[in-house]
């Protein structure tokens, strides 16, 4: 049996899973958490990264290896490949006014056509940018940029700061290839997300790039989906344990929304609709998308296809907030949820609790319209606040399909996903019909699959176990009456 590795390197924590490459079956998995903030040095990606392989019982035995992992984070490295200062993450928003500086010297029009984005506070260009105006001294120092997962296949394959221990039956402890800048690997999907590289044409514009840092800068070599970037190199750990086995294959990898497509097997005509603390709507299309308004990046995906991609703020986080107002949990929540009608009574609930960024009306705050003494029931707060969570990814989806994305189905992931209420008031939202993939570490699974692909050259098609279907069951009047009170609400 062949096995492979995908690791997700998120957020919070960092996961490995272990599959057979011919049938995918999971072997085995580890995980290790990562620590909190909005900046955080890449050293404890690493750390934590050795502490999930040895929880997943080592790689010895792993023929391929491929890390996803979070998008956004900027990762600046001096010609020796130091870490030149914490890396800034996707949720750090320290950078918003300097998105709104290179707004207004490109144009929103000319950046969504040369990059298929609207620069905002989580992509990369906006922290080169703040790094420039902020830490000028620091900003001069950068002779590479690399997101997450780009240094984190970079140290895999034996490349880093030139290492200061050597072991006796074998090469340094660490990084024994060394500082070499011109090493350094990415993938479409990530690439895409930096806001100076091109899906439509496959290249960098190092024009914008220069706009955002100041001066130029090594790039990591953008890879295709079934590229290796080369293999890993043997490594050590502080004890003299050679953690890492040399040539094991390492792919490309990709960001986290992309190999989560990859890992649910997604391909055209499927939409994802992600319901985590945030929410994202995200479909797999064979045509790049451009969005002025910004409301939709246009990514790429960690295939060929191309990954539209719309966020909100606003997610299970509503749910978290109309649960605890009720005094239940969520399986209660559900229940109750459920035994109003659909539309709530006239309820509605505009879920805007954080503001929101799909509007962009980042000073919202939330609103519930239509109380009267026969709506203002425990049973229809329960379901006012699933239905209008679900109408604001619902208005996400339709920013999508205003780019002609066309729809065939929509895979609802997440943990609130696994609420029966909430799968049921889905089909009655969207039009497309749903299906709830069982819960699993998509994003690793994603890692998974394009590690099988590069071993053996070709995509796997690993059969993704679905845990419900509910039955399609469109109801005009919950998307109806939300739309006429989010009208009404902004006049």
């Amino acid at each position: 049996m062949t096995l492979v590795a995908g690791v997700d390197s998120s957020t919070q924590s960092c996961k490995v899973v272990i599959r057979d490459a011919d049938t995918g079956a999971l072997v085995r998995s580890g995980r290790a958490s990562h620590p909190e903030g909005t900046e955080v040095d890449p050293a404890a990606w690493w750390d934590a990264l050795q502490e999930a392989v040895a929880d997943a019982g080592g790689l010895d035995d792993v023929a391929a290896i491929s890390i996803g992992a979070q998008q956004h984070g900027m990762v600046v490295l001096d010609v020796d490949g130091e870490v030149i200062r914490p890396a800034l993450l996707w949720n750090d928003t320290r950078s918003a006014p300097a998105a709104l500086d290179l707004l207004r010297e490109v144009g929103a029009a000319e950046y969504a056509a040369r990059t298929g984005v609207v620069p905002v506070a989580s992509f990369t260009a906006t922290k080169l940018r703040w790094l420039q105006d902020a830490e000028p001294a620091n900003a001069a120092r950068v002779a590479a940029v690399a997101l997450p997962h780009d240094w984190l296949t970079w140290r895999l394959r034996g490349f880093g700061p030139a290492a200061t221990s050597v072991v006796a039956d074998g090469p340094a402890a660490e990084n024994p290839l060394g500082p070499v800048l011109t090493q350094l690997t990415t993938d479409r999907s990530d690439a895409s997300g930096t806001a100076y590289w091109s899906p439509s044409t496959g290249d960098y514009d190092l024009d914008l790039f220069e706009l955002a840092l100041g001066h130029a800068a090594v790039l990591p070599r953008v890879l295709d989906a079934a590229d290796q970037a080369g293999v890993t190199a043997r490594l050590v750990d502080s004890s003299n344990h050679a953690w890492l086995p040399a040539g094991i294959v390492v792919a490309a990898g990709a960001g986290d929304n992309a190999g989560a497509a990859l890992g649910l097997g997604a391909s055209a005509g499927d939409v994802i609709v992600s319901i985590g603390t945030s929410g994202t709507v995200f479909a797999v299309t064979d045509q790049p998308t451009t969005d002025a308004s910004g409301s939709v990046a246009g990514f790429a995906s960690a295939s060929a296809d191309f990954l539209p991609l719309v966020a909100t703020l606003n997610a299970a986080r509503v749910l978290d907030s109309i649960a605890a107002l009720l005094g239940v949990d969520y399986d209660e929540l559900g229940r109750l949820a459920l035994e109003a009608e659909p539309g709530a009574g006239g309820l509605v609930l505009q879920p805007y609790f954080a503001g929101e960024r799909t509007p962009n009306l980042p000073e919202a705050t939330a609103s519930v319209f239509g109380m009267t003494l026969a709506s203002t029931t425990r049973p229809n707060l329960a379901r006012a606040a699933i239905e209008g969570m679900l109408c604001g990814l619902a208005d996400g989806l339709d920013a999508v399909q205003a780019l002609g994305v066309a729809v065939g189905r929509i895979l609802l992931i997440g943990g609130a996903a696994q609420n029966p209420a909430v799968r049921a008031i889905a089909a009655q939202v969207f039009a497309a019909p749903v299906v709830v993939p069982a819960p699993g570490e998509y994003v690793a699974d994603g890692g998974a699959v394009q590690a099988a692909w590069a071993l053996t050259g070709t995509r796997p098609t690993w059969a993704a176990a679905i845990a419900a279907e509910p039955a399609p069951d469109f109801q005009t009047v919950i998307r109806a009456q939300y739309a006429a009170h989010a009208a009404a609400s902004f006049l």
